[in-house]
């Protein structure tokens, strides 16, 4: 069981991409985006096959996942969150 720190990297890299993709992917399903979700998923699916086929043959880069699967989510929604198109309506006076 070999462990090649390239390897890693490239699984956490792999998997925060595939993690910022999800939370994009999901942003378009509520919005009701059809097309930027079908966009998205292909890119979900294409990253994720890299961290799945390079974990399956040695369980130390499920680590990696992790790691990157968080700092996906974490820099998606940090620092690429839009605010809503539609902003609530303002509050009426009180009588």
């Amino acid at each position: 069981m070999n462990f090649d720190p390239l390897i890693g990297a490239g699984v956490l890299v792999a998997t925060a991409a595939t993690d910022a993709a999800y939370v994009k992917f999901t942003a378009s399903v509520v919005s009701r985006r059809p097309l930027s979700a079908a966009n998205w998923s292909g890119i979900w699916y294409m990253l994720s096959s890299f961290a799945v086929i390079s974990y399956t043959n040695n369980w130390v880069y499920v680590a990696f996942a992790i790691v990157g699967s968080w700092i996906g989510a974490y820099v998606t929604l940090k620092y690429f969150h839009k605010e809503p198109s539609h902003p609530p309506a303002p509050l009426k006076p009180e009588a």
